[in-house]
């Protein structure tokens, strides 16, 4: 009898330690814990824009679509700021994500400017557009082609210019998560 039991509690314990070890192998894989959900869109990170004469110029991202809100891109939340100054003049903007459309490694964001230095720029909106390139990334704003964002008079959202600014060297990480609607 006694031998019984020793090999009916040998079994026991085999069978214990091969259900904990499978179980802890499914949770380190991400198995037994609940995964977050992927967002439909995103736009994160900050960057300095290369210019010759020395610009300091800085934008960052902080924008997303819910998983949720996929077929609406204008559901889109988040901030995003820049600004631009050289020799000791120029200004900084931060404005309320109102769109966000991505697609493949390339995002566009609008938003309204909600607090600034440069008059007349507050309740504007803008658009930016970022290509994800790794260490190479590339920018363009809503403003290039009429030279300051307070002059962008009625923008829809989700408009930029094409991605024409070179990101500083060391720089970059900005990140884009593509959107992908069921069309």
């Amino acid at each position: 009898m006694k031998r019984r039991t020793k090999i009916a509690a040998v079994t026991l314990t085999a069978a214990l330690l091969i259900t904990a070890g499978t179980a802890g192998a499914a949770l380190a894989s991400g198995g037994g814990a609940p995964r977050p959900e992927r967002e439909a869109a995103a736009l994160t990170g900050t960057a300095k824009l290369y210019r010759s004469a020395g610009d300091d110029i800085t934008f960052s991202f902080d924008a997303h679509l819910a998983k949720k809100d996929t077929v609406d891109p204008r559901k889109a939340t988040g901030t995003f700021e820049f600004s631009h100054y050289l020799h000791g003049q120029g200004a900084w903007a931060k404005a309320k994500v109102d769109c966000l459309v991505t697609g493949g490694p390339v995002a566009v964001v609008s938003g309204v400017i909600t607090a600034s230095d440069l008059p007349g720029a507050k309740g504007k909106r803008v658009g930016v557009t970022v290509h994800d390139l790794g260490r190479h990334d590339r920018l363009g704003y809503s403003w290039a082609g009429v030279g300051s964002p307070r002059d962008t008079k009625d923008l829809p959202p989700c408009v930029s210019s094409a991605p024409f600014e070179k990101v500083k060297q060391g720089t970059g990480d900005f990140k884009v998560v593509p959107w992908q609607p069921k069309l």
